[in-house]
């Protein structure tokens, strides 16, 4: 059975539900293929970023989501069979880095050259109210994708919406920002790439 149009009902619920206001600090996106990167701070964070995108877009975007939560019962059947996710294990302690470069080679088969991918290089969700640092995915997928273009999203409020530990939404307004896009420079440290991604994620909170 083919679940992909649900995607479609689904990410307008989520829109419905989160109430959010998208806006865009360099126009709307023209690029082939992207990454989108955002703060993490919900379980609904990929759902409404994929919803937030333009439409030619978003049939194109899959989410990279973490294994150990969406790959279960009706959680797969959402992200993988609607939503198209890519699974991918969290890394924790001394391997957290090995498991990071382990997980590329996938990700970057399942992008090919068609797919744009939505991401959280923080790895894990936040409190919302600072952006943690950047786990070294997001550099070793750039050292093997180094012309795909890397828009920064800025998530508000969508903690508020699903906290941590609940099950049930609760009607909020919500925002997304998207960021200029930018891309690896030649030869770029991984420190300097992954500071340099998350101030750009970082300029984009309210003030």
């Amino acid at each position: 059975m083919n679940l992909a149009p649900l995607a479609g009902v689904v990410a307008g619920g989520a829109r419905l539900i989160s109430g959010v206001q998208v806006s865009w600090r360099d126009g709307r996106p023209l690029w082939p293929q992207s990454v989108f990167f955002a703060n993490h701070t919900s379980h609904l964070d990929f759902v409404v970023l994929w919803s937030s995108l333009p439409k030619r877009i978003r049939a194109k975007t899959r989410p990279v989501a973490a294994q150990d939560y969406w790959d279960r019962g009706l959680r797969r059947a959402l992200a993988v069979d609607v939503f198209k996710a890519i699974l991918v294990p969290r890394g924790h302690g001394e391997k957290s880095e090995t498991n990071a470069r382990d997980t590329i080679d996938r990700i970057v088969a399942e992008m090919g050259e068609r797919y744009s991918l939505i991401i959280f290089p923080e790895g894990t969700r936040g409190t919302g109210e600072a952006v943690a640092p950047f786990k070294s995915g997001l550099y070793y997928l750039c050292l093997r994708k180094p012309g795909v273009a890397l828009v920064p999203a800025y998530i508000e409020n969508l903690n508020r919406i699903l906290p941590k530990g609940e099950f049930l939404p609760v009607p909020f307004i919500s925002r997304i920002t998207f960021g200029p896009a930018s891309r690896i420079e030649p030869s770029e440290s991984k420190q300097h790439f992954l500071a340099r991604m998350r101030d750009a994620l970082c300029a984009l909170q309210p003030r």
